[in-house]
């Protein structure tokens, strides 16, 4: 293990969620719980164990270590063991606080080009990469991303990035299809109270066919049914946004047009991919941060975030560092 002086901790809906509701499906807030699992920092002491950190060294952490070696540790899909201990996953602790300890396994130093900050973005990143390697995104790949939230934007990057030759988003704000311009979105749509029906129809036609991929980020039951309707047979539509637990969509349309319809939980093996790309400058994930707050104004940082003002809003944890 290591003891890290945390530095950046960006806030993420589900900390919203358990902060105003206490639970998310299954996962009840029966005890009080420390917040955050979006994080970088700095290495503060190691474990006798640890020879590939050392004090100074900084560090983003992957906030998912699995707790034994079991058979989904073994075929390399870590992320779907049972036992997984999760950063602000009840009942686990996160990591929005002044010093923290973790598995030094998933501490991955951060080159000197790349900042604390988008040390801390690889988590939101990380769910854009896998949920992009899931629906099989590649070259000359038409793509419809569901939802212009922060999701939606990681997925935008990451779907430019895997050499997509068009990406269509939708959401219900201007501002946040702003923003998906901003980071690389083709066409965006802005929906007011159309049929899941003419969100397809919309979509195909900005596109010029429909697309062959759908990653959908709300989670909104008529987004979902949009999202089935919208790809093209023989596609993939991958589940990246949670909402109510029973949805209704119209699944036969899916399956006599062989309509692949995948899930995703969160990521594994992805934080040296997005390290690989932050240092290389070939991705930029800067733009999503739009407000800073010291970790004293904590409260006011996650008011910000449940109103929905900004996209990605950040804490620093660290008073002493004068960098962002």
């Amino acid at each position: 293990e290591v003891l890290l002086r945390m530095h950046s901790v960006g806030i993420c809906g589900s900390d919203v969620h358990y902060w105003q509701h206490g639970r998310i499906g299954d996962f009840v807030v029966k005890d009080p719980m420390v917040l955050g699992h979006e994080a970088s920092g700095t290495v503060v002491k190691v474990g006798s164990g640890v020879t590939h950190l050392k004090p100074g060294d900084r560090v983003a952490i992957e906030p998912g270590v699995p707790r034994e070696m079991d058979e989904f540790c073994k075929s390399g899909r870590y992320n779907l063991s049972p036992t997984i201990f999760f950063c602000a996953t009840p009942p686990d602790d996160g990591n929005l606080c002044r010093y923290y300890k973790h598995s030094a396994s998933y501490c991955y130093k951060l080159p000197d080009n790349v900042t604390f900050e988008e040390g801390a973005l690889i988590e939101p990143l990380s769910v854009g990469i896998h949920a992009c390697k899931r629906a099989g995104v590649t070259l000359g790949s038409k793509v419809f991303v569901s939802g212009s939230g922060p999701i939606g934007l990681v997925n935008v990057i990451v779907a430019k990035m895997m050499g997509a030759a068009a990406v269509v988003v939708t959401d219900l704000s201007a501002s946040r299809l702003q923003k998906a311009k901003e980071v690389g979105a083709d066409f965006t749509i802005q929906v007011k109270n159309e049929t899941p029906q003419e969100v397809a129809s919309k979509v195909e036609s900005v596109l010029g066919c429909m697309p062959e991929i759908t990653v959908e980020c709300t989670g909104v039951q008529a987004c979902i049914q949009a999202g089935i309707y919208a790809t093209r047979s023989g596609g993939t539509l991958v589940l990246v946004g949670l909402g109510p637990e029973m949805v209704t969509v119209p699944i036969v349309n899916a399956a006599v047009r062989e309509v692949d319809i995948r899930g995703i939980f969160r990521y594994c093996n992805t934080w040296p991919v997005a390290i690989s790309l932050l240092a290389s400058k070939r991705i930029n994930v800067k733009p999503l941060v739009t407000h800073r707050f010291p970790l004293e104004k904590a409260l006011e940082a996650f008011e910000t975030t449940r109103r929905g003002e900004g996209v990605k809003v950040m804490l620093k944890c660290d008073p002493t560092d004068q960098n962002p």
